[in-house]
């Protein structure tokens, strides 16, 4: 499984080599399951290659849409993942604030502490949470 924000440096590709390199994957065949559901479009197989490779690619917004598809996994997590490799925002659960029906996501550089992020702190005063622990994961270790 891809680390997101931390552990790897490319996070997107490497969901992309994960599901290529799955037994009986081509590059044609997983590039016809990378279908943007939001906008249509569809990654050709010489863009999933170019992924792959860690070759230079157009960065678009519907792109990781058609990742998600390709690979099969959720959205919001290749969106992290596009996220730190793009450009390198870690995006997780710092706030310690997420339930199995919502997921509470802060994208913050590594390293940041909660002392660093006064809007954050902000918006929880403003919905009466001013109290909430804010637990930063940083390295797959939990801290605050």
């Amino acid at each position: 499984m891809s680390s997101i924000g931390g552990e790897s440096s490319t996070p997107f590709t490497d969901m992309v080599r994960e599901v290529l390199a799955v037994k009986g994957a081509t590059l044609r065949s997983v590039a016809e399951r990378a279908v943007d559901p939001e906008t249509g479009k569809k990654l050709q197989h010489t863009t999933l290659a170019k992924i792959a490779k860690g070759e230079s690619y157009r960065h678009d917004r519907w792109i990781v849409g058609a990742i998600a598809a390709a690979t099969r996994r959720p959205l919001v997590e290749v969106k992290q993942a596009a996220a730190a490799e793009w450009v390198g925002l870690t995006a997780d659960d710092i706030l310690g604030m997420s339930t199995p029906e919502v997921s509470v996501v802060v994208a913050y550089k590594p390293g940041t502490r909660p002392e660093d992020l006064p809007l954050v702190k902000q918006a929880l005063k403003n919905l009466d949470l001013e109290d909430a622990k804010i637990t930063f994961v940083e390295d797959g270790h939990a801290g605050s």
